[in-house]
């Protein structure tokens, strides 16, 4: 299957209202011949979804009842175990299938959070759900990976909508409702719709002090908050492979802000070299594209020129390049977030506060992904470096991105490693976040106000 490519270069400037950022080349394939329904071969996302569905192919656009590997619910457990009971439904379609973690409010601070984490461990007992995943255990996504429950060519679907986290490991991930996680639980399958898909080809190679979070910073800057929407997309590219196993999942969790409804890197050698270190009791299958896959978009890249970027209040596609926004007064920094708070960002950010201390005027919180994570970084002394800079240290899980702590006062101002900075989500609807990279977050919690880590890495 040929296909027509129309080159259009789109200056940010120009075509999305931004400013000195690196030129996109968006290629629009357009089949010839037939219409796209009698493309036989296929994305990742339409693969995946055709084994689920049980079909041969399926085309975007088409409508599947598929059977996911795995459904995951958070503190919204209890939201879920309500609908059950308002059905009568009395029994579950594989409680092996069920993974429930308690991570946004944890440990509860209400009563009432007590009452609704009381209920998921009730439910879990009573059915025997074996992944189960209590308050000290971290964030959900970050949990499931570890523990061996998220391979290539999974369809897992879950309470939040960072769940295209999954596609780091070449899983199809995406978040749907508390009440469809229960149609799930009850029936095994879900109704879902073929997305289009959207390659985004990476070239060249970060700059020092320019990593993944940047890159996405810019992506969703330029192309929009609802640039992808209900897209899939695959990233390609030599960058691809240069990058880490962690690298790769901020790029697919932060994807979701581009209004994905999931998101790819092909699994390779590293994707193969972390799923050793896991305990995946079961056979898996690596899914790629095929070489004549039909592509939405294809979307062209030179991160060779990418700087540090940051998210301003109070939209995530807000974006700017660390030089506009350079000096600008901050009251807080919070390292976390499903997005950003695994070992290697902790290191990251590590490396540039030794032998530093914060800045006198300002509260640094630091909250780990996971349990793991938070070993390994005080095994290494990661987590001393963080602390003795004069960081917080909290239980790990989603933590302030979530406002569980960390809450902000009228007009105080947040940086942060999180994923969302709406208006509102960290307290104060009068208080201000801005969203960065860990190496932004460290050298700006050194001079009190929003700094180019390039000021402070090392040549």
């Amino acid at each position: 299957m040929k296909a027509r490519l129309y080159g259009i270069e789109v200056s940010s400037r120009e075509k999305f209202r931004r400013r000195k950022s690196t030129p996109v080349r968006i290629l629009l394939e357009i089949p010839y011949g037939s219409d796209k329904t009698s493309v036989m071969a296929m994305t990742i996302a339409e693969k995946i979804l055709a084994k689920k569905a049980g079909k041969t192919s399926v085309t975007p656009g088409q409508i599947v009842d598929a059977y996911p590997d795995l459904v995951m619910s958070h503190t919204a457990t209890w939201r879920s175990v309500s609908v059950m009971e308002k059905v009568g439904a009395t029994k579950l379609f594989d409680p092996d299938r069920i993974a429930i973690v308690l991570d946004h409010i944890a440990p509860a601070k209400t009563e009432k959070n007590a009452l609704d984490q009381q209920r998921s461990r009730n439910f879990a007992k009573k059915f025997g759900i074996q992944k189960f995943y209590d308050i000290d255990a971290g964030i959900a996504h970050l949990v499931l990976m570890e523990n061996g429950h998220v391979a290539p060519g999974d369809l897992i679907v879950g309470t939040d909508s960072h769940c295209t986290i999954y596609g780091s490991l070449g899983a199809l991930g995406t978040g749907i409702g508390y009440t469809e996680v229960t149609s799930v639980w009850l029936t095994g399958k879900l109704w879902m719709k073929v997305p289009e898909t959207y390659k985004i080809q990476l070239r060249g190679n970060f700059s020092r002090g320019v990593y993944s979070k940047d890159l996405m910073l810019h992506l969703i800057g330029t192309l929009g908050a609802d640039g992808c929407t209900y897209n899939s997309v695959e990233f390609y590219g030599d960058l691809c492979s240069s990058l880490s196993v962690s690298e790769r999942m901020t790029m697919t969790n932060l994807a979701m802000e581009m209004g994905v409804k999931c998101a790819f890197v092909p699994p390779d050698q590293k994707t193969r070299d972390y799923l050793s270190s896991r305990p995946i009791n079961r056979p898996y299958e690596e899914v790629h594209a095929d070489p004549d896959a039909v592509y939405g978009k294809t979307i062209d890249v030179d991160v060779s020129g990418l700087q540090p970027m940051v998210a301003c209040p109070h939209e995530v596609e807000n974006t700017r390049p660390i030089g506009e926004v350079s000096g600008t007064p901050i009251d807080q920094v919070f390292l976390g977030s499903c997005a950003n708070a695994k070992f290697e960002d902790l290191a990251v950010a590590a490396s540039i506060l030794k032998g530093h201390r914060i800045h006198p005027n300002l509260r640094f919180i630091i909250t780990p992904g996971s349990k793991e994570i938070m070993l390994e970084a005080m095994k290494t002394g990661v987590l001393a470096t963080l602390i003795e800079s004069g960081g917080t240290l909290t239980n790990p899980g989603c933590g302030a991105c979530a406002g569980d702590g960390g809450i902000l006062a009228d007009g105080e101002v947040c940086l942060s490693t999180a994923n969302r900075n709406f208006l509102g989500r960290m307290g104060s609807s009068k208080a201000s976040v801005y969203l960065c990279s860990p190496a932004t977050l460290a050298a700006s919690a050194i001079k009190g106000c929003i700094t180019d880590p390039r000021d402070l890495l090392q040549p």
